[in-house]
């Protein structure tokens, strides 16, 4: 097998699993406590009570997903739509088979077995649920594909209010699922807990996708610029870049030094600057994910 087929049939792989990861957070902690967090499996959920349990979830999802990705076909590409509907397919499939051993588990397991679960912890679910389908959400996105969802059905609508942002219909599209599951099942809490779920789900996906690994961004105005850039290179094995720049108020030159590091290297960084100048100004700032050499290697996504 070549290199490239296999870095396909591994992304393949990923898409799969980030749908099982999804499907357990589905059918263990936000299903079965009429928990919907958003998004056309939010709905599905508030229809499935709706309609006493007769249709299932995924049955529903798969339906309004389906004209979605017509709609969407155009404005996303071929790829993204395949590897999409492949998505969006198989996580229907999955949560309608797996219900009733979830179910078995919910009752058996999480709530006879702990006497305490007998009132249902909305809040922990909630936390959980979020947490879990957000990591599978984020392993489906990272290999350029979705499960379908209000996704595809706001980059339809934009088409509609091109001068809304996708964030904007995102959100209202969201939070109308959100106040629906509230008025149908009569309680602000549920719409709340629902709410909560959201945001860590979506938190989750941008913490998957954009990396764990913090860094920090340094920038260092000082009158001793040699020697702060000597002792990072050399102590902190960091490299510096210098900037050329100019002190507005005395119409100076000056050299600005740019560094990254990783946190834990941080109090010997200050210690450095220290040391070599007390007076040089020193501007920090969080940087998500780091590219290139002495971090994560720089690779291409595409597959």
């Amino acid at each position: 097998m070549s290199r490239f087929s296999a870095e396909k049939t591994k992304s393949w792989l990923i898409i799969a699993l980030g749908c099982l990861v999804v499907t357990f957070a589905m059918n263990v902690f936000l299903i079965p406590f009429k928990l919907a967090p958003g998004g056309i499996s939010g709905l599905s959920t508030v229809l499935y009570y709706v309609f006493n349990k007769g249709v299932p979830v995924g049955v529903m999802m798969l339906v309004f997903n389906i004209p979605l990705f017509l709609g969407g076909y155009k404005s996303k590409g071929k790829r993204f739509v395949i590897r999409s509907l492949f998505g969006a397919v198989l996580l229907s499939i999955m949560v309608d088979v797996t219900a009733p051993f979830a179910e078995t588990l919910v009752n058996d397991y999480l709530v006879r077995f702990d006497s305490a679960m007998a009132a249902p912890d909305l809040l922990l679910n909630a936390l959980v649920g979020g947490l879990v389908m957000g990591l599978g959400l984020g392993m489906v996105h990272k290999e350029g594909a979705t499960t379908g969802g209000t996704d595809l059905a706001a980059s339809v609508l934009r088409k509609v209010f091109p001068h809304r942002s996708l964030g904007e219909l995102l959100l209202i599209l969201d939070g109308f699922v959100i106040l629906f599951a509230t008025v149908v099942f009569r309680s602000v809490k549920l719409g709340l807990y629902a709410s909560i779920s959201l945001y860590i789900t979506t938190k989750t996906i941008d913490a998957y996708i954009e990396g764990f690994h913090f860094a920090k961004s340094l920038m260092i105005i000082s009158e001793h610029p040699e020697a702060i850039a000597g002792r990072l290179m050399e102590d902190v094995d960091r490299g510096v870049t210098g900037l050329k720049g100019t002190g507005m108020y005395s119409r100076a030159d000056k050299t600005v030094l740019l560094c990254v590091v990783k946190k834990q290297e941080m109090l010997k960084v200050k210690e450095i600057v220290k040391q070599c100048d007390p007076n040089a100004f020193v501007l920090l700032s969080d940087v998500r994910e780091v590219l290139g050499e002495g971090f994560e290697p720089l690779h291409s996504d595409e597959k």
